[in-house]
């Protein structure tokens, strides 16, 4: 059913019951001032025929003639008119004009006009009390007037409104058809527009022109906001089954490498059952080095997929000193060897993904840890410092190791790129870069101040400044697909 029909069912529905009741109200009212009316005429006769009933009663109780009793009579029912008068006497009723029968029963007394009803008449009485000047000579006047007229005009005031309730209702809804009719057209512009809309064979979306109705704007505003949604899912979904796609792509390639080491191993153990100790041994460590290595590149393949589907109501207030303590405390459980030393002040707090930065500090330390230490098999020297930077937290990690060369400091954020003899999966920092560029950060890798090893710096924009407010995603994430471009000694993917 249509909202426009909805609407006039509902008018003319509810008009003729507004009629009625303002009806019903209009009735009690005129019976009101009918009867108000009555009551003022009533007393009005009383006070002009109380002379009269007096005289009557002086007459009675004197004996007078017949003929002076009957002119004093007459003259009480002149001067009462249209009013029904019955003056009750100390030995004599005298009656005259309309009122009730004799054996209708009168209330004990009415100085204010009330309502008595007899042989299906209605009645307005009234009684006074009358005094004919001598001890003994007094009586009760009652006055009656019929309700006759004040019922017929009720009665033509019910009909009148019964009629215009009846009248009310299709005229209403026609009306309230009509108007509804013309106040939905910008909402039936709005379904034309809307039903033409596929967002699975177009990219058009709906263009609305504000109809200065709040409510068909609001729903168009809804209806825009839902598309947009819509194509931010899709696009979400388009990138998640690359993401995926890519996912074993790279993991094929990137494992067939260990794979085949792996077999070529397990085939020298079967084939040489007999084999040397010291050989047996080479190639069980070898076998051992490319687990490692093979599960480490699913793990870090698995956190880039994390990274890249990550959404920003997961982002959220964190406190960075505290993230930075918890790396650096669980990596000298790892490493009791290892010397790593944190200057991490509490109360720096940025807007980002808790695990996304833990996932940070993890492979800065671990790739510090594994690279930092000396050529002659020193431990390794780990230095972690964290400070406020104007609107910035700045993050920095030092090793004490060989180093990286200025030529090579931009490619280690590439994926799978390591060092000849690196035992990582050559995705650690790529992990990190990726992490970084979704919290609007900057990552670099600059000479230490000593000279000797390799710092990494972390630039992430604090809460409370103009970028660290809430969670703005770059647009495209594709780090397991392929890797940004990156400056000579800075990595920022941030306008990607």
């Amino acid at each position: 059913m249509r909202l426009s029909t909805r609407i006039a069912l509902a008018v003319g529905a509810t008009v003729p019951v507004l009629v009625l009741a303002t009806g019903w109200l209009l009735l009690r009212l005129v019976a009101a001032d009918l009867h108000d009316q009555q009551d003022a005429h009533l007393r009005e006769s009383a006070a002009a025929v109380a002379k009269d009933a007096r005289g009557l009663l002086r007459a009675s109780a004197a004996d007078r003639s017949a003929a002076v009793e009957q002119a004093r009579e007459r003259r009480l029912f002149t001067s009462a008119l249209d009013v029904g008068v019955r003056l009750i006497g100390p030995g004599e009723t005298f009656t005259g004009g309309p009122q009730p029968a004799q054996e209708v029963s009168l209330p004990v007394s009415a100085p204010v006009p009330v309502t008595l009803r007899a042989d299906g008449d209605t009645w307005r009485v009234l009684s006074t009390r009358v005094t004919g000047g001598r001890p003994g000579v007094r009586g009760t006047l009652w006055l009656f007037a019929p309700d006759t007229a004040g019922a017929t005009q009720l009665r033509l005031v019910r009909r009148r409104v019964v009629t215009v309730a009846l009248l009310a209702a299709p005229l209403s809804g026609l009306l309230a058809g009509a108007v509804a009719g013309r106040a939905s057209r910008p909402l039936r512009r709005l379904r034309d527009s809307a039903s033409g809309l596929d967002p699975r064979t177009s990219a058009a979306r709906l263009d609305h022109t504000p109809a200065r109705i709040t409510e068909v704007d609001d729903l168009a505003h809804t209806l825009q906001t839902v598309l947009s949604r819509y194509d931010e899912q899709a696009a979400r979904t388009e990138e998640a089954l690359a993401t995926a796609r890519s996912f074993a792509s790279a993991a094929a390639h990137e494992l067939r490498t260990p794979l085949m080491s792996m077999q070529t191993n397990l085939e020298i153990l079967t084939a040489h059952p007999g084999l040397p100790a010291p050989d047996r041994d080479e190639v069980l460590d070898d076998l051992h080095r490319e687990h490692t290595r093979l599960l480490g590149l699913l793990v870090m393949l698995r956190e880039l997929g994390r990274g890249d589907l990550v959404e920003a109501d997961a982002f959220g207030p964190v406190d960075l000193g505290d993230v930075v303590e918890a790396s650096v405390r669980e990596q000298r459980r790892r490493h009791p060897r290892a010397r790593v030393v944190g200057d991490c002040p509490p109360g720096l707090r940025v807007y980002g993904w808790e695990p996304g930065l833990r996932t940070v500090l993890d492979n800065l330390l671990t790739n510090a840890l594994v690279h930092g230490g000396g050529a002659d098999g020193r431990p390794a020297h780990v230095d972690v410092t964290l400070r406020a930077s104007g609107d910035d937290a700045v993050l920095v990690v030092d090793d004490r190791g060989p180093g990286i060369a200025p030529e090579r400091r931009a490619d280690v954020f590439k994926r799978f790129e390591r060092g000849p003899d690196s035992p990582g999966s050559g995705l650690g920092l790529t992990l990190v870069a990726q992490q970084i560029d979704l919290h609007r950060g900057r990552v670099r890798v600059l000479e230490p101040p000593g000279g000797a090893g390799t710092r990494v710096e972390v630039v992430l924009p604090l809460m409370g400044g103009p970028a660290g407010t809430r969670a703005t995603l770059p647009r495209q994430r594709n780090w397991v697909i392929t890797t940004a471009g990156a400056g000579p000694q800075e990595f920022h993917k941030e306008d990607s």
